[in-house]
């Protein structure tokens, strides 16, 4: 597990609502404290769905929702003169992204345990700090996937030029 201090809020908040900066994620839940609280299951409700919509190649192959057809709700709920109270965020990082990142760094053989990298991202009054989680379908002593998603996290940022403090895993 990893934590990262952001530096600067401002430009990090921006980045994540207002562009597709983190659009390789999914959200898996959303908590925002403002005049109200609202949480978000980010979990999709196939039961809404028609059977064609269901059966269109390009319906979500995910159980969960992106977070590009997320992020303007989101950013509906927290615009205005005032910052939120609490913002906190549990992404997913895209499986099949995930998979292609264990294969590179040559840890194919945690691949078909994987449940999912996550990131959570918590905004209050102490500031704005992510966190990484590796999720799995079975236990392991074996820490070498939260390693390559802490480092791959810490990639990521530097190459979107978001400032961060570390303090490591």
């Amino acid at each position: 597990m990893l934590a990262l201090q952001i530096k600067d809020i401002k430009s990090f908040m921006s980045k994540l609502l207002n562009t597709d900066t983190f659009d390789s994620f999914l959200l898996q839940e959303a908590h925002i404290q403002t005049f109200n609280t609202f949480v978000i299951d980010g979990h999709l409700n196939r039961g809404f769905y028609s059977r064609e919509e269901l059966e269109d190649p390009d319906f979500p192959p995910y159980d969960l929702s992106s977070w590009e057809t997320m992020r303007g709700i989101c950013f509906q709920l927290i615009k205005g003169k005032k910052v939120p109270l609490l913002l906190k965020l549990t992404l997913v990082y895209d499986p099949h992204e995930a998979v292609n990142l264990l294969e590179k760094a040559g840890a194919a053989e945690f691949t078909s345990a994987l449940k999912s990298f996550v990131l959570t991202i918590k905004y209050d009054q102490k500031g704005l700090l992510l966190t990484t989680g590796t999720s799995f379908n079975t236990f392991f002593m074996d820490r070498t996937p939260d390693l390559i998603w802490d480092e791959a996290l810490r990639q990521f940022l530097l190459q979107k030029e978001i400032d961060f403090d570390d303090y490591g895993n």
